[in-house]
């Protein structure tokens, strides 16, 4: 028995493309997520591992687009396989089946290791350019949610017992940006 093919496609951000992750690859079925790889629980991730069934393949542009680490790589490939789930790699030209020659693992290994180690060096880039752009005086990190009359204002009608979570829908903020505004000692 032969079963379908279903794809599966992860963007980091709203505003990407994920086109590209199924461009020129036949599937029946497409899970679309736009979230981190970091993130372990993707919602369309979920949906995929409770949609496949025995003799499907599941279908991935490459590995970091699955995992982001090699932990996080190798479990997802087992629970696949160990289910009778095929699982293919596009850009890595390999396939999983559950009975992979020890040269097959080695290979997930390898490019698993690798997308953790490229994930890990974008981090330290970043944290050293925000360190460079401080010392000139460029980074003046993320804007403020609310400006200071409004601090006020949340403050004052905190005092006066109004709900966190009533005040976080009216000033367009998460309940907990409320805790921290009111954390904050307040400028004179």
């Amino acid at each position: 028995m032969r079963g379908q093919r279903i794809g599966y496609v992860r963007v980091s951000s709203f505003d990407q493309n994920p086109e590209r992750q199924h461009d020129q690859v036949q599937v029946g079925k497409l899970f679309t997520d736009k979230a981190s790889g970091k993130d372990i629980q993707r919602l369309q991730l979920d949906a995929l591992l409770s949609f496949a069934r025995e003799s499907d393949t599941v279908v991935v542009h490459s590995t970091d687009r699955l995992a982001r680490n090699l932990d996080d790589l190798r479990r997802l490939v087992l629970q696949l396989t160990k289910r009778g789930i095929r699982i293919e790699f596009v850009k890595e030209c390999l396939s999983f089946t559950g009975e992979d020659s020890p040269m097959a693992n080695l290979l997930l290994s390898v490019m698993g290791a690798f997308a953790e180690f490229e994930r890990s060096l974008i981090g330290e880039r970043q944290r050293e350019g925000i360190a460079l752009a401080k010392q000139r005086g460029a980074y003046r990190g993320r804007k403020k949610a609310l400006v200071d009359n409004q601090v006020v204002e949340l403050r004052r009608r905190a005092g006066a017992g109004e709900q966190k979570s009533t005040l976080a829908r009216k000033f367009g903020i998460s309940r907990e940006t409320v805790y921290q505004y009111l954390k904050m000692v307040p400028t004179p």
